[in-house]
């Protein structure tokens, strides 16, 4: 069985063969220039917003918004600052055929990704300013990101009709690491509405939904649910991970539940500790199913002689123990 068929199987609540693994990949990413990006490896990223990005080696080359670069000051104001791009002259067909022109699809799952309003919001305004205007003008908030949305759906209904993907990634973090940015009433108010917009889409087109949502953001996951996410990533431990799989086996794929910011993504982490986390790992959340391997054995964009043993300790061990442990 292809990576793909397996992981789409999962996805299914089908019987699949083995636990699905990047370390044997099974997803192929087609984005949009005009889109946040999920990296700036290679210098700067300008969106079709005006957003400008880099990466730097301390975070994997992550895509973040230019430090000290606020676009819009004012929330009332944005008619005035935030234009959208025009899209009428472009060659689509031409641009996405290219973007996916070396993807095997009979191997892999053709991924896309888009809908981060809220990170749209933080990157236009910075962090602060952004949480001040969802309090302090809501309604300037929701007609901008009404006004986004249109760019926002607009390109997302391109990739669809040109490159039909299988998954659509819905990439927005509202959570830091031990708690969520606003309430579950706000996520609903300012949100919620967006994000169906492009799960609605998604749905229509026959693409299952990941939700990629960092930080302890498990309040979300019956509105995800309802919204129709068919998958989590990643999820961190400072969620209740073993509860959520008790309660949401069957329904939501979890691709995560490792600590990669702790003891055992360090440098210094003991072999033979790495290897019984592993294994309590794999235990704990293979049975059951709806579970992807997520481990990492060394920081992004680190390049030592002793993170690249690690992910080698824990590349080995996904298909000499974990590959196999399907029920």
């Amino acid at each position: 069985m292809t990576p793909k068929e397996n992981y789409l199987r999962m996805l299914r609540h089908e019987p699949y063969e083995y636990v699905p693994s990047m370390f044997e990949p099974y997803m192929a990413g087609v984005t949009d220039e005009l889109l946040t990006p999920q990296a700036a490896p290679n210098g700067p990223v300008v969106t079709g917003l005006g957003v400008t990005y880099v990466g730097s080696p301390d975070n994997g080359f992550g895509a973040m918004p230019k430090p000290g670069v606020v676009v819009l000051d004012d929330i009332t104001k944005w008619r005035d600052v935030v234009k959208l791009p025009d899209l009428s002259g472009r060659d689509k067909e031409a641009y996405y055929k290219a973007r996916s022109a070396n993807i095997d699809r009979s191997q892999v799952a053709v991924v896309t990704d888009g809908g981060d309003y809220f990170l749209t919001l933080v990157a236009l305004m910075g962090f602060e300013k952004a949480l001040l205007a969802l309090y302090e003008e809501p309604e300037e908030v929701i007609a901008l990101l009404t006004h986004i949305s249109t760019f926002y759906v607009e390109v997302m209904k391109d990739i669809f009709h040109y490159v039909k993907p299988d998954i659509y990634i819905l990439m927005d973090d509202d959570a830091a690491y031990r708690a969520p940015f606003f309430s579950l009433d706000m996520y609903r108010k300012f949100f919620k509405p967006f994000h169906k917009l492009h799960c609605d889409l998604a749905l229509e087109n026959g693409a299952f939904i990941n939700r990629h949502d960092c930080g302890k953001s498990e309040q979300f996951i019956d509105d995800w649910l309802e919204l129709g996410v068919r998958e989590w990533n990643p999820v961190q431990i400072s969620n209740d991970c073993k509860a959520i799989k008790r309660k949401y086996c069957g329904k939501l794929v979890m691709s995560g539940c490792w600590d990669s910011q702790g003891e055992l993504g360090g440098k210094s982490v003991d072999k033979q500790k790495l290897k019984d986390a592993l294994v309590d790992y794999v235990d704990t959340y293979a049975p059951g199913g709806d579970f992807t391997f997520a481990a990492m054995g060394g920081g992004m964009g680190d390049n030592s002689p002793e993170a690249a043993e690690r992910r080698d300790l824990v590349r080995d061990f996904f298909f000499d123990y974990a590959r196999s442990r399907v029920e």
